[in-house]
Order: structure tokens, then sequence, then C-alpha cells
């Protein structure tokens, strides 16, 4: 199978970035929760230990701050530890770790030391989890100088952003939506890098710029296709991949063409990074904007645990259309809408992505 033809998961994505450069340097290491489960996180970490030994790829306990405070000491001493929150949540109990050692240690020291490390966390919603096992706190370090933030969407990105953050010399915290898990994606077999600070175009189209981070840029994309094919309407969708640094100069690139801007994010709408983009784009493009920009984001308070209650909590490509319909002040009595209402019914529950999704997280 050629590259050209070749698709493979999300999962599998990480774990063959974790297995190559795990075999092309000897420094790199797979420390976590879960780790070496049989579950493997999602199947992501599943054979290493086997392949590489309980040396470089072994479990953690229940010291996340402890644990985190570990790997940056690893990290300062040269090696490349890849550390594994399950869940963004956990990763609280290593703020101090992350925010106040890794992220200032290159700073604090002149240059004369780096934390080359990646501190994977994974976010997203299903089953229940509720208000403490489902957040997506990803503006909370982008907020940090010091660290790069990734949300990569694709398994190509996965597998290439991954690569990059494991030899880059800075912490990058790596995040990854439980709902990608099981897409596929044409993914190289070849070592390749994506550059950690640039978005991407999903879709290209005239009328609205729809920025989109994590799932969302998946939920953009689908709505993007939908309008195309029942109204006629066409909007960029940008799939920004990185929470900081952020490629704003890519979306005053689109808002030059559209005008309207629109910002999806799966965090809550206070403080998100979503909020962020529109002010930066507001500062230095204010005069290319055609309306007020939109934010997409999370209600301003705990996610419920009852799937009957999330049913009508969590925006969509139901709400990213409306947005896009409002923008422009289309027309929704007609049977175009009626169509595109249509196509963009979920095919599944709304607390899982498809049929076939299961845990373990």
């Amino acid at each position: 199978m050629s590259d050209q033809t070749r698709k493979i998961a999300y999962t599998e994505a990480v774990r063959e970035a974790l297995d190559e450069c795990m075999a092309r340097d000897d420094k790199v290491i797979v420390i976590g929760e879960g780790v070496p489960d049989p579950k493997a996180i999602f199947g992501t970490t599943r054979g290493l230990a086997e392949k590489y030994g309980p040396r470089r790829v072994f479990d953690m306990p229940l010291a996340e701050n402890g644990m985190t405070g570990i790997c940056i000491g690893a990290a300062l001493r040269g090696m490349r530890p890849v550390l594994v929150h399950q869940r963004i949540d956990f990763s609280l109990l290593a703020m101090d770790q992350m925010v106040n050692n890794a992220a200032k240690w290159h700073y604090m020291f002149d240059g004369k030391a780096s934390v080359p490390m990646v501190i994977r966390m994974i976010i997203g919603r299903g089953w229940g989890q509720g208000a403490q096992h489902s957040q997506s706190l990803q503006s909370m370090f982008a907020q940090v100088p010091g660290l790069k933030v990734v949300l990569p969407v694709t398994p190509h990105d996965a597998k290439g952003m991954l690569i990059a953050a494991v030899e880059d010399d800075n912490p990058v915290i790596f995040i990854e939506h439980r709902w990608l898990q099981q897409i596929e994606d044409h993914v190289p077999r070849d070592h390749y890098r994506v550059p950690l600070n640039e978005a991407r175009l999903l879709f290209e189209g005239g009328a609205v710029t729809v920025a989109a981070f994590s799932y969302a840029a998946l939920e953009a994309l689908s709505v993007a296709k939908a309008l195309a094919a029942t109204m006629a309407i066409y909007a960029d969708v940008l799939d920004m991949r990185t929470a900081r640094p952020l490629d704003i100069e890519a979306v005053i690139r689109s808002v030059s063409r559209t005008g309207h801007l629109i910002v999806a994010d799966t965090a809550f709408h206070t403080g998100s990074i979503a909020g962020e983009v529109i002010a930066q784009v507001t500062e230095r493009a204010f005069g290319m904007l055609k309306s007020a920009p939109v934010r997409i984001a999370l209600p301003d308070f705990p996610v419920p645990t009852s799937h009957f209650m999330t049913e009508d909590w969590y925006p969509g490509p139901q709400t990213i259309a409306e947005a896009v319909l409002d923008l422009i002040d289309a027309d929704r009595g007609t049977e175009d809408y009626a169509r595109l209402c249509t196509v963009l019914q979920p095919q599944s529950r709304h607390d899982t992505p498809n049929r076939d999704f299961v845990g373990p997280f």
C-alpha cells in the first residue's frame, strides 16, 4: 500500500509517532497513568513497553505533581520525556510544575538550559463524565509564556505534530480530543514534522471565516460542506491547530476576503482561546470586519453529567451553521434551509461521535 492510499486512525498515528521517535532517539521515554495498561490509552501506547522495555515505557503512581517534576528534571538532564495525563483535568494537580518550572526554566537561566518534554492530555465529552472529567482547558495553558499548546485534529497532523513536539527543545502541551481517536486519514510512513505554529485551511469560500480549534474544526468542516451543497454558501474553515502560538496572520488573511469571523472552540466561553482570536483580529484588522465577530464555545457553568441535560448544552454543527446564516442575513424560509437542517442532523447519540466509539476514557 502506497502512502497515497494508506489510511490509519488517529490513535495509530499517535502510536506510530511515539514508536518512530523512540527508535530514532534512545533519550525519548514514555511515562504516564495507564501507559502499559492493556487498553493503552485508546491504543496509542500499545506494544511500546514490549518493544522498548520497562526502563523507557512505564506507568506512574497517582502523584501527578511529583511525577511531572521528575520528568522536568529528566528533561533538564538530557532526556526527552513524553508524559501522559489521561485527562486534562488530572493535569491540574501538576500546575505548579508545568507553569512555574517547565515553562520558566529556559528564560530564568538565560537560555543555558531547556526542558524538552511533551505532556499529552485528553479532552472532550461522552458517557456522562460530568464536571470533573470532560473539561477543555487549553486556554489556561495558552496564557503561560514558555509553553507551546497544540491541538491536532487529523491523524496526519497528530503524527507530524507529535514528532515535532518530541523533537522541540521547549515544553509542549499536546492536547487530543477523545472524539478524534477513531477518525482515519492519509498518513505517510515517513518520519515527518508538521509545524507547531501554523493554521491549516480545510475548506475555502468567500462568505464567512470560521476559525476552529480541536474537534470543533471537524464540525465546522461538516457545516461548510453542507452549506455549499444545500444553499450554495461557501465559507473558509481554518483548523487553527495551535493555541499558543496563535496563527493570527492566517485568520486575518481569510477575514480580508470574507469580512466576517466566527471562532469555534471546545472550551468555556469566558476566557476561551476563541475570545483571544477575536481580540487580536479586532485589534489588528478592525477595518476589515463587516460585522461583529461571533464566538461559539461552551456555556459558563460546569458540564452536566446527565446526557438529557447535555443534549441542549453543547454547541454543535447546527450552532455553527446558524451563526453563518446570521452573519450573512440568509433566508431561512426556503427548502434549501430545510435540507441543510436535515443534513446536519446527528447520526448517533449526541454524547458519542459514532456508534462504535468506546472507552476507556
